[in-house]
């Protein structure tokens, strides 16, 4: 019997890791957020590439959840554990550190992932209620200074613009 497709089994995969989570309403299942991430890749920006797709729909699951590295590349390869990785935050470091190594990673990280990046923060600003959007806003300004002039993400960083300026 021949393995499921690779992006039907990430979301499935997904789903099981981010089973008891919710989005910040407290209501919408985590799972919803990853899901949106892929659509946005995927139909808004056109990304065929399943490997990409996939890292959408795990990139919060070695942060978020009891997934590791060794998971994600077992089940989905190295260039999917990759590209999740360096969409992923060392919780152990002090947050302002954090958050320096996180925006210095991404500035480095494959084109997918920096495509995944994007994606990620289209949705959570379109998501974002009005007490968070400034927050929002911020980290998506910043990811717009760290992605200036990287090769392939022009449409996704105009998406991104257009979205800052609703």
């Amino acid at each position: 019997m021949q393995d499921p497709p690779l992006v039907p089994r990430a979301e499935a995969f997904a789903e099981h890791r981010h089973r008891h989570q919710f989005r910040r309403d407290g209501v919408t299942p985590y799972v919803e957020h990853p899901r949106a991430v892929m659509r946005i890749l995927r139909d808004e920006l056109g990304v065929k590439d399943p490997e990409v797709l996939v890292a959408a729909l795990l990139h919060d699951t070695i942060e978020d959840t009891n997934t590791d590295y060794d998971d994600v590349e077992g089940r989905f390869g190295r260039r999917v554990a990759e590209m999740v990785s360096s969409l992923t935050k060392d919780k152990r470091l002090p947050e302002a550190r954090r958050e320096r190594d996180y925006f210095a990673r991404l500035a480095r990280a494959p084109l997918g992932a920096k495509l995944c990046k994007v994606a990620d923060t289209l949705h959570n600003l379109r998501d974002a209620d009005a007490s968070h959007r400034p927050k929002t806003v911020g980290k998506a300004r910043r990811l717009l200074r760290t992605f200036r002039g990287a090769r392939g993400t022009e449409r996704a960083i105009d998406l991104l613009r257009d979205e800052l300026e609703r």
